[in-house]
């Protein structure tokens, strides 16, 4: 299922009101209402269902659509079996990656290209079904900026599905502060305005919930059908559960200190220093009171104590290290330290008022 950012010019945005679903009034951009990005690896026995299946539910919500297929370096005939599909079908975009670059490029490859004003990722095995795509865009129109799938009821593998993930979705759950139940999938819709401002990098696509919530995007989650896999197998097995706990650290780092590096730093340096001083009291009250030669009964803990002190001063120096270049990252790609979701003045409030 998980068979997972070079950036692609993009037509300028243009900005138009249409009919959507039910007559209420959907934001297009470049005449386009809703991106489907769909990265595929090895996915040729699925494609063609996936295209008709995707086609078929986006005809009946009466949007403006375009799907996006992502061939993220596949070695079977799925490339040609998308080229012919895309030769037929001008709402087809593909994408043709140089080689695999894994899940999270192959979305972000598809989100650069993306053109509408609702942006929907999910798998291309068929485990994702197109049919519930209609309930994501409702919760969009509601108001919310993120709509995460909930594989509520899983049929993965217990041991190597199932066990990891929920213990990963609680550790992403406790860091991030946002309670949703299943970070790992990808079935996700998002608004424009909130994806634009990620940068994805490594295995990051599965915490972009987390990544969003700390911009103030308004997060909803509602469950999804998770069905087994129709054809062929899974690409990523039990080895990638490793990398996500390296993720996970790089999420934690983020969401608490890329603004204040020295705050997580500092912590590490003042525990260190503190059991320097404690070991060098105690050291101390042993030589005065009982006259006993440090070097010669506590030659190993005076080492230690001097080697904790060193480290602390260490990340003392990495911490500082780290808010110069924390400075010089946002000061240079112009990356402002809060996100404003709308600015209220006379003017837009009164077309507000006269819009209802």
């Amino acid at each position: 299922m998980d068979n997972y950012k070079n950036q692609t010019n993009v037509d300028p945005v243009k900005s138009s009101r249409i009919k959507g679903t039910g007559g209420s009034l959907v934001e297009t951009f470049n005449g386009v209402d809703c991106s489907v990005v769909v990265p595929l690896y090895n996915e040729d026995d699925s494609v063609n269902e996936l295209y008709e299946r995707l086609t078929r539910t986006m005809s009946e919500t009466a949007l403006h659509y375009e799907l996006i297929f992502v061939d993220d370096g596949s070695g079977d005939n799925t490339l040609q079996i998308l080229k012919d599909i895309a030769s037929n079908d001008d709402k087809v975009v593909v994408i043709e990656l140089s080689r695999n670059f894994g899940q999270t490029s192959a979305l972000a490859a598809g989100f650069d290209t993306a053109k509408g004003r609702i942006i929907i990722s999910m798998d291309g095995d068929l485990q994702h079904c197109p049919e519930d795509i209609p309930n994501f865009l409702e919760k969009i129109e509601q108001g919310y900026d993120v709509v995460s799938g909930w594989r509520k009821h899983r049929v993965d593998n217990l041991l190597t599905r199932r066990i990891p993930s929920k213990t990963a979705n609680w550790l992403v759950s406790r860091i991030s502060g946002v309670d949703i139940h299943d970070f790992g999938t990808t079935f996700k819709a998002y608004k424009r305005e909130v994806i634009e401002q990620l940068n994805l990098y490594g295995e990051m696509h599965r915490f972009i919930p987390a990544l969003l919530s700390h911009r103030g995007a308004k997060i909803i989650e509602i469950p999804v059908k998770n069905v087994v896999r129709p054809k062929g197998s899974s690409n990523y097995g039990i080895s990638r559960t490793f990398r996500v706990v390296f993720d996970l650290i790089t999420i934690n780092f983020l969401l608490g200190y890329i603004t204040r590096p020295l705050h997580f730093f500092g912590r590490a340096a003042l525990y260190c220093i503190l059991a320097t001083v404690l070991m060098a009291c105690y050291m101390l009250y042993d030589k005065f009171v009982y006259n006993v030669p440090i070097m010669v009964a506590h030659a190993p803990l005076a080492g230690l104590a001097a080697l904790l002190f060193l480290i602390g001063f260490i990340f003392i120096a990495a911490g500082l290290l780290g808010e110069m270049i924390s400075r010089v990252y946002f000061e240079s790609t112009n990356k402002k330290i809060y996100s404003v979701r709308k600015v209220h003045h006379k003017h837009n409030l009164t077309a507000e008022c006269e819009n209802e």
